[in-house]
């Protein structure tokens, strides 16, 4: 039997610029799914870890100094298990209403990379990859699902 566990995990960043506040009727449904959303992402294969403040959410932490701006932000052990969880489920149904919700935005607003086991990104390192990704594309540093790069390092055995 192997004990070789993967030396990287896949972070992710999604940031999304509001259309209405967070309190109002138009986005009741939004912040009605957040909570059993983010129920499902944490019992996902594959998923690590996610940013929450004491809300139990990220709707409240503050991203590029915006207060129109919501970030989520999570650790995966790859790309398959983001994208399975993702296109699936009541995520998918919310992802196909975000454009009722968050405004359309032409530059990047979502981007990944790889972490080493255990790191836990903050806010501040997900603006700069986010802001590499809108400035050089899709590198090995900042990438999008569309255009991944593979993790930059064998698996560990421990």
């Amino acid at each position: 039997m192997s004990n070789e566990q993967p030396a990287y995990e896949l972070a992710q960043v999604n940031i999304a610029r509001l259309r209405f506040p967070l309190d109002s009727p138009e986005l009741k449904d939004f912040v009605e799914a957040l909570d059993p959303v983010n129920a499902v992402a944490d019992e996902a294969d594959g998923f690590v870890w996610r940013l929450r403040s004491d809300s139990g959410n990220a709707t409240d932490v503050p991203v590029f100094g915006d207060d129109w701006l919501i970030v989520n932000m999570s650790v995966w052990r790859d790309t398959n298990s983001l994208t399975a969880f993702m296109y699936q489920g009541q995520h998918r149904e919310l992802l196909a209403r975000r454009h009722e919700w968050f405004e359309r935005v032409k530059e990047a607003m979502t981007t990944m990379w790889w972490v080493e086991a255990g790191h836990r990104p903050t806010v501040e390192e997900a603006e700069k990859r986010l802001l590499h990704l809108r400035e050089h594309g899709p590198t090995p540093h900042a990438f999008t699902l569309r255009t991944s790069f593979p993790h930059p390092g064998p698996v560990r055995v421990g």
